[in-house]
């Protein structure tokens, strides 16, 4: 089982407008916290976390100063979800690991504890956990998988990727650009049938933009 998780927490956050004008989105707050904080209950008991930063990176780095949580902070340049991923490895320093989306709020059993249970990785080079669209709170747009009977991931359908996952990270060195999207590697699994999904029971909230702080507040004040 993996005992280590990458958290993505770089990124410009540029769809919360003036939200992220000065600060990175990870510590915009929802509900009380940071929406890293929200990320990092959900990893408690994860024994190595890691989290990636660019944009300001210095808060977040200052936000997790005395934590025990790692930063792999990327410059000059951001580095993309797979080449971020491929960077953070000497500080996770094993495979399979966790990765999880810091921009999403979640109402329901634990994901990633979801995900361990159902790890297989004699069939499996990537499980990744997914929503179907009509609870995916805040969701602009469709989904981005279908699930075959046998539980494997083909694109397009009426399934959203919540951003929790676990996967393999051999795929990582065959890529020559540095910065590159875990799309990649999740197209090159599918091709060989090593692509599997699983669906969350619960509901999910895309912070993403604006309107999904209020949508995820509303989310979690029914879940009391």
């Amino acid at each position: 089982m993996p005992d280590a998780v990458m958290l993505f927490a770089a990124g410009f956050g540029t769809r919360m407008g003036d939200l992220t004008k000065r600060r990175p989105k990870p510590l915009v707050p929802v509900a009380g916290k940071t929406l890293l904080d929200h990320a990092l209950e959900l990893t408690e008991g994860i024994p190595n976390r890691v989290v990636n930063a660019h944009y300001y990176a210095d808060q977040i780095v200052d936000h997790l100063a005395g934590s025990g949580i790692a930063v792999s902070v990327e410059e000059p340049n951001i580095l993309d979800t797979g080449g971020g991923l491929r960077k953070a490895l000497p500080l996770l320093n094993t495979s399979p690991v966790y990765t999880l989306n810091t921009d999403a709020v979640w109402s329901g059993d634990a994901p990633l504890g979801l995900l361990r249970d159902a790890w297989r990785p004699d069939a499996m080079d990537a499980l990744l956990l997914c929503v179907p669209v009509e609870r995916a709170i805040g969701r602009k747009g469709g989904g981005d998988f279908s699930l075959t009977p046998e539980g494997r991931l083909t694109r397009k359908g009426d399934l959203v990727y919540t951003g929790a996952q676990i996967i393999k990270t051999d795929l990582l060195h065959e890529v020559k650009e540095e910065a590159f999207s875990l799309n990649v590697l999740w197209n090159r699994m599918a091709e060989s049938g090593r692509l599997h999904g699983l669906q969350y029971a619960g509901n999910w909230c895309d912070v993403g933009h604006p309107e999904g702080i209020s949508l995820a507040e509303e989310m979690l004040a029914n879940d009391v």
